[in-house]
Formats: C-alpha cells, sequence, structure tokens
C-alpha cells in the first residue's frame, strides 16, 4: 500500500474511532481514562515460542495438549498461513524487529551475519516509544543487523515486564520462551527436564514420509510435544498475569512462533515443516473494532513476519515509516488479503545453500539456486539432534526408501507442492503438465518479489555489493542481468557452457560469480570451460576465485583449482571466503580429500564456522577404511 494511501485509510478509521469515545491519545491529545488501567490505547503483548510449527490443539493436532493457547484461538483470530521469512530465528527476527526483508539487507540473509540496513532504520517499538508506549523485550533480540537497542525499547533484559511502565502508559511486550527450542531435545537437556504427569506415548505421534520410522525419531517427536505442553503452561501464566493486573480487557495478545522446526528436515528448510508458524490474535471486546474479523474466526490469507511491525503500529494508530517492506493485516492500516507469503534460505551457519519460496493458501513453490549441493549438508549444530544421526547412519547403511534417500540426494531446479493433499510436500508437481500454469505464476511472482526487494542473496556473502544503500542503485547491483546468469546456472544444461564462459568475461563480480557456478554444478561436463576458467583464479573477487577453482578441479586442471582452494582457505583475509573455500573442498568429495593437510589447519581457523565445516571434512576423510588421498 502506497504511503499515501495509508494515511487516508488511518484517518478515515481516526474517525470512526473518535466517534466511538476510542481514539489513540497520540493523535487527539491528552489521554482521558476511560478503562480500570487508565489508557485509551491498546496494550500490545507478544508471546513468543521458539522452533514450532502447529503442534497445537487449535490447529486440528489431536495430540497436543496446549488448553491455554487453544482458548486463546477461541477468544481470539487464529491465521492458517503464518509464516517466517526464513526457516531459522536470526534472520527472521531482523525481519520482525525491521519490518524489511533481511534479502534486502545483506548479509542479514545469513545465519548470523550483521545486515548492512539503511540509515534510517530503526527497531520499530522505536516508534511506538515516540507515540507514548512503554516497549520491553524479555529478552531475546538476535536481530542479524546493528539495531540500537536503546532506541527500540524502554528495557531489553530477563527482568523487563510491562509492570515498569509509569503509571497510565500503554504497552508493547515480547516474552520469548524457549522451552521449545531445538536444543531442548537434544540428549543433555532433556535430562534436565522433569517427567510430565503424562507425558507423550511415542507410540501415538505420527512421522513423515521423509524421515524414517525409529524409536529415536518417535522419542525424539513425543518429548517435542511435551515441551509444547510445557511452553503451553507458560502462555498461560503469562495470560494470569493480565488478569491480575486488570489488563486482559486492554490488551491485545499475540501469540506466535519464530520459526518452524525442529524434528529432521523441518527447522532450516524451506518447507512448511521449517516456516508454517501458529499466529493466533486475541482482541478483547473494547478493541474488537481493530480486528480484522470477528472473534473465533480462521484466516486463510497468507501473512509473514514482514507483517508485523506495520501491523502493530497500525493498532496503535501510528503512521509506518516509508521503509518498511509488508502490510498491516489488522487495524486502521489494514491492507488488502495478500496472495502469497515469500521466504528464503541462504547460509546456514558453516553451510551455504540459497533457496527462494512463495506460497499461497495452498501451494508452495520453491526455486533452488544451489541444486547441486545436499538437502542433508552436515550442520554440527542440526546434528545434535538424535533423530538426525540416525537418518544419516540409515542412509549409509542403505536402509531407506526412496523418498526418505532423497534428504541426502542433489536438488531439482524447482519443487511445488500441493499442501492440501500432500502435508509432508514428498510429491514434487514441478514436472506434471497438470500444474504448468500455476507453475508459471508462482515462478513469475516470486521473480517479481526477488527484483523488487532488490533480493542481495545473489552477492556472495563478503562482498562489498552487500547491503541495502549499496543495492539501490541498478547500475551498481543490475539484478536482472544476474537473474539471468543465476536463472541460466541452475539448469545444469552442457548446452549453457558457451554462453557461461561469456559471462565469465562480465564486469560484473556477480555476473562471473554465478557464471563460474554454473560451471561448478555441471561438474566434469565443463571441462571444455576450463581454459576460460584458469583466467578467474586471480579474479579481484575471493568468491569468484573460489568458485572458479571448484569448478576447475572436476576438470583436466584439478591441481590449479585445488591450490588455489587451499590457497582461500589458509591465507584470504576475509572468514567468509575461507568459509566458502572449506565448503567447496568437501563438496568436491574424493577430489577435494587431496586438500587434507589443509583442511588440519584450517580447522584452528579464528572463526567458529571456518572450523566447523574444516573439522568435519577432516573427520570424514580421515575414517577408518579410507584409502590415503593421492
Amino acid at each position: 500500500m502506497a504511503k499515501g494511501r495509508r494515511k487516508r485509510s488511518t484517518r478515515r478509521d481516526f474517525l470512526r474511532l473518535t466517534a466511538t469515545g476510542m481514539a489513540p491519545c497520540a493523535l487527539v491529545g491528552p489521554c482521558v481514562a476511560q478503562s480500570k488501567s487508565g489508557t485509551v490505547r491498546p496494550n500490545i503483548l507478544w508471546i513468543v515460542s521458539e522452533d514450532n510449527c502447529p503442534f497445537i490443539g487449535a490447529y486440528g493436532d489431536r495430540i497436543a495438549r496446549t488448553a491455554a493457547i487453544d482458548r486463546l484461538a477461541r477468544e481470539g483470530i487464529l491465521y492458517e498461513n503464518c509464516f517466517s521469512q526464513a526457516p531459522v530465528c536470526a534472520p527472521s527476527r531482523f525481519t520482525l524487529i525491521s519490518g524489511m526483508y533481511a534479502t534486502s539487507c545483506g548479509p542479514a540473509n545469513h545465519m548470523r551475519a550483521a545486515g548492512k540496513v539503511p540509515k534510517q532504520l530503526r527497531g520499530f517499538p522505536a516508534y511506538l516509544r515516540e507515540a507514548g508506549y512503554y516497549c520491553t523485550n524479555n529478552a531475546k533480540t538476535d536481530y542479524n543487523a546493528p539495531i540500537d537497542l536503546k532506541d527500540s525499547w524502554d528495557e531489553s533484559s530477563g527482568q523487563a515486564h510491562w509492570r515498569k511502565r509509569p503509571p497510565g502508559k500503554p504497552f508493547f511486550a515480547v516474552f520469548n520462551y524457549e522451552v521449545t527450542h531445538e536444543s531442548q531435545i537434544f540428549p543433555a537437556s532433556q535430562a534436565r527436564y522433569r517427567p510430565l504427569a503424562s507425558p507423550t506415548n511415542a507410540a501415538t505421534v505420527r512421522i513423515p514420509a521423509y524421515v524414517p520410522d525409529t524409536p529415536e525419531t518417535r522419542r525424539d517427536r513425543a518429548n517435542y510435544y511435551d515441551q509444547m505442553a510445557r511452553l503451553d503452561e507458560l502462555v498461560a501464566q503469562k495470560l494470569e498475569e493480565l488478569e491480575e493486573d486488570h489488563l486482559a480487557e486492554d490488551t491485545i495478545v499475540f501469540y506466535y512462533s519464530d520459526n518452524g522446526g525442529v524434528l529432521p528436515r523441518s527447522k532450516r528448510f524451506v518447507y512448511d515443516s521449517g516456516l508454517h508458524v501458529p499466529l493466533i490474535i486475541r482482541f478483547p471486546p473494547r478493541w474488537q473494532s481493530l480486528a480484522p474479523a470477528a472473534r473465533g474466526s480462521r484466516l486463510d490469507s497468507p501473512v509473514s513476519f514482514v507483517d508485523f511491525a506495520p501491523t502493530v503500529l497500525s493498532l496503535a494508530a501510528v503512521e509506518p515509516p516509508a521503509y518498511f517492506q509488508g502490510k498491516a493485516f489488522a487495524g486502521p492500516g489494514k491492507a488488502a488479503p495478500q496472495e502469497y507469503a515469500f521466504s528464503f534460505r541462504d547460509r546456514m551457519d558453516e553451510r551455504y545453500d540459497m533457496s527462494r519460496t512463495a506460497r499461497d493458501r495452498r501451494y508452495r513453490f520453491i526455486r533452488n539456486y544451489k541444486p547441486h549441493l545436499i538437502w542433508g549438508q552436515h550442520v554440527d549444530y542440526m546434528w545434535q539432534q538424535t533423530g538426525v544421526q540416525v537418518w544419516e547412519h540409515l542412509h549409509k547403511a542403505g536402509k531407506l526408501n526412496e523418498v526418505q534417500r532423497r534428504f541426502w540426494q542433489e536438488k531439482p531446479e524447482e519443487e511445488l507442492y500441493d499442501l492440501q493433499s500432500d502435508s509432508d510436500e514428498v510429491q514434487n508437481l514441478a514436472a506434471n503438465p497438470t500444474h504448468r500454469d500455476r507453475l508459471q505464476r508462482m515462478r513469475s511472482a516470486l521473480e517479481k518479489h526477488i527484483l523488487e526487494i532488490r533480493d542481495n542473496g545473489f552477492i556472495p556473502e563478503g562482498s562489498s555489493l552487500e547491503g541495502y544503500e549499496e543495492t539501490r542503485d541498478s547500475r551498481a547491483y543490475p539484478l536482472e542481468r544476474i537473474l539471468q546468469v543465476a536463472n541460466a546456472a541452475i539448469r545444469r544444461d552442457p548446452g549453457q557452457l558457451p554462453q557461461l564462459i561469456e559471462w565469465m568475461k562480465d564486469e560484473h563480480e556477480c555476473v562471473r560469480y554465478w557464471a563460474a557456478l554454473g560451471c561448478v554444478m555441471l561438474k566434469a561436463q565443463a571441462d571444455p570451460a576450463a581454459d576460460g576458467l584458469s583466467k578467474l583464479l586471480e579474479d579481484a573477487s575471493g568468491p569468484v576465485r573460489v568458485a572458479t577453482a571448484e569448478a576447475i578441479s572436476y576438470t583436466a586442471y584439478a591441481p590449479r583449482g585445488l591450490a588455489a582452494l587451499e590457497f582461500c582457505l589458509l591465507k584470504h583475509e576475509s572468514s567468509r571466503v575461507r568459509l566458502q573455500a572449506a565448503n567447496a573442498l568437501e563438496n568436491l568429495g574424493p577430489i577435494g580429500r587431496r586438500a587434507l593437510p589443509a583442511m588440519e589447519q584450517a580447522a584452528v581457523d579464528p572463526d567458529e564456522y571456518v572450523r566447523r565445516a574444516a573439522a568435519h571434512a577432516v573427520a570424514v576423510w580421515k575414517q577408518p577404511g579410507l584409502d590415503p588421498p593421492k
């Protein structure tokens, strides 16, 4: 919605609120006590859990024991199709605090990075504070960007609470619960919890088709349902505090999760299992006029985290800043329902990958920009989950069926799933002629979105091109042309090799990078390009040098490629280039194993992610029974 249209909508609704005696005091002057708490604007409470899809009774889960959340849904509005922007916390929390896609402020699109944001960006609670709100965060930040916490929050700590606000001030308060975090089903964490009076029976849980049905997988899933039950107790306690303080009638309550998960092939992956989150909002009767539907409603239009900041400002009748990229779905500034929610995956800890996805009410479309990489890349943190370890063991033992093996294979260029008939997203419809028109519509919508937000994911991490301000100029960042090269690269068509060779001569770093990646994806079929590739081994761009060296390592010039990768791994000043080199060497498999001595040196790199990647490669390459590297 255009800025001018937002103002007209807000003013129109403001007049309606004035007529009913509920005008926001930020717009009409001094507040007049209208309730027990003395506020004439709604308080807003966020109750946030971590790493969970809707394992909740109100969403139809028959095993869930979530009485408090279910009651919240009966008294409020349940959003059937709410999605995080990324299937992991930090990039998604960037979007929550900023109202922007992390992919427009690289490297915020990567897990644990410092996004380069627009100069005017502030954590959105700062705008509430200017309008008279008392804003608290208890206590997780993890914003993936240099957000000024003192500007954003009156208090951000484990002691932050609305109870500390000055008399008469409305509040915006966030409480974040980690009881459902991925780490809480690791064996070491489970040992800390007392058993529930009625623990989940592992025999009753449903195991998705894509993972093997093993005692370990069932135990992890049952334990996770127990963690959800513990979360529900915490939600109930927080709602009781509102009642005790006589604030329930003045407070709009949000409950949601920061991303999906957390069982195998969920968190970190751009399926509903990693992106679909619960969202329930309760509007007390006094503030029902701000709600988009009646109490007890279930809405199915897609919403996502980029819409949360404008929605909260809308509920407070605060004009959103022009740089916001989402749309309000409640309050005076409510926009028309959206057709799609867009999400992404880029680097997850020590492993690089890149996927973009669009989701409507029923279908999910995914474009994989690094299809040559398997889904099941080893991420050290993820491998602490027993179910993941067992899955890998069964894969190596050859005991998986075709659907379960897929996780350990390379990805297709595109995926399309019907969530109505295939909730596990295992039946890829991208090649089905019946869905050709839908595939094209969703593909076009995704590319339009990529161009509109100036997606930074097509810039290799560590490049000086990354960042919001840096990528607004189409001459400095010719995304349309870069996207053309990337789309050609992921087709893995040997017939594209002459064009890839031509693009390798381009003056722009990203064009050369994606042309080189196209040769990586072709592997040995790119041998005719070896001469052209060898000229890029001294490229000024470290990421281009790494991609070129990886591509050359599949050709007759393999020793040159390996030598260049070893140099980048051990000598490059950028930790991200070193990490890219470590990933490239491991992805080369037996070819890369010739660099074992260099990888052993990298296992003590100052950067944690480089160390993790190198240590894993060393462990794999030194397994008993393998011949010494040649």
